[in-house]
């Protein structure tokens, strides 16, 4: 089956792209080893850094680099890992507008083992900080976004958000990442009702895409990507689905078409791959705003990830990779 043709741009040639991206912003302390250790071992560290980290704001600073004009929504703590991360993501010129800071609370922490030998990461993450709520994204105007990505981390919270998306801005594009099963998480996988009233009349429905993590499909017992994404499609209402799958490559899926598979990016040496499904999302966003058809996406988006698991951090990916030739702006 042939390859579907480019998607029309969500923004003007002219137009920098604003990217709204809900979800969480954490610092993350990293200690790099030789090898994972067995349990009950005694190991020393040959490194340790502390940054900013977090799913959405991982993605943001990539989008950023990229050229995009990005927000942050979510909650930040009122203390001092909260200024870490506020001045980390104002330094990028990400607007907080939107975020709800929250007295009292801590910073969601991410403590990382990274392996040397293989460029892996173990994660333990520590969170005491109310999720954003639909209350809080309310407070969002939404007329000026080209794109506004999720993280499926709230289902409730989340679903509410969307259907105030498609009551208010039915063309909007949106996109949500399913990380890891969560309780109510399939209310996601389709469209809520419509609500059309005389001043928001039905509209053809903005482009929705739906991005599958590994691990997401690994819980449910499932580990063949072109299998899982075709059950999803019959399970669900998205334009395009995506299975990001590592070091085998990643999936798209039009329903009703055959599904597409690009073989990964592998750097020279794997050295860090922390943060590799955020940079992913990021150059999908980034492509899908550029109206690249599905495989060119995958494509894009496997360069840039792999690119950045040759390097320590994300900072100075993008320009590394467009040094190197593996970023292409259209037009």
């Amino acid at each position: 089956m042939a390859e579907p043709g480019p998607v029309p741009s969500a923004t003007s040639a002219a137009g920098a792209g604003q990217v709204l991206v809900v979800g969480i912003a954490a610092l993350d302390i990293v200690l790099e080893v030789a090898a994972y250790p067995v349990e009950d071992a005694e190991i020393r560290a040959l490194n340790r850094r502390h940054c900013r980290g977090g799913n959405a704001a991982n993605t943001l600073t990539i989008l950023a680099d990229l050229g995009r004009n990005v927000a942050f929504a979510g909650t930040l703590a009122d203390d001092a890992g909260g200024a870490v991360v506020r001045a980390d993501l104002q330094g990028r010129g990400i607007d907080l507008s939107g975020a709800r800071r929250v007295p009292g609370a801590g910073t969601p922490t991410s403590y990382i083992l990274l392996s040397r030998a293989t460029g892996s990461r173990t994660i333990v993450h520590f969170r005491d900080l109310p999720e954003f709520s639909a209350d809080d994204f309310a407070g969002i105007p939404l007329d000026d976004w080209d794109w506004i990505h999720f993280e499926g981390r709230n289902p409730d919270a989340t679903a509410a958000m969307v259907a105030r998306v498609q009551h208010e801005r039915p063309d909007l594009p949106i996109s949500i990442e399913f990380e890891k099963p969560r309780p109510g998480i399939e209310r996601l996988l389709r469209r809520p009702a419509p609500l059309a009233t005389a001043a928001h009349p039905p509209a053809r429905p903005g482009r929705r895409v739906l991005i599958f993590a590994r691990a997401f499909a690994a819980a449910l017992g499932q580990y063949d990507p072109a299998a899982f994404l075709c059950a999803q499609a019959a399970a669900s209402d998205a334009d395009l689905l995506i299975a990001p799958w590592g070091a085998a490559g990643a999936w798209a899926l039009v329903p009703g078409q055959s599904p597409l598979h690009a073989p990964p990016h592998v750097p020279a040496r794997v050295i860090d791959s922390i943060a590799a499904g955020d940079v992913f999302n990021a150059a999908l966003i980034d492509g899908l705003l550029d109206g690249l058809a599905p495989l060119d996406l995958l494509a894009r988006a496997n360069r840039l990830a792999g690119h950045g698991c040759g390097q320590v951090g994300i900072d100075g990916v993008v320009a590394s990779a467009r040094q190197a030739g593996l970023i292409i702006r259209r037009g």
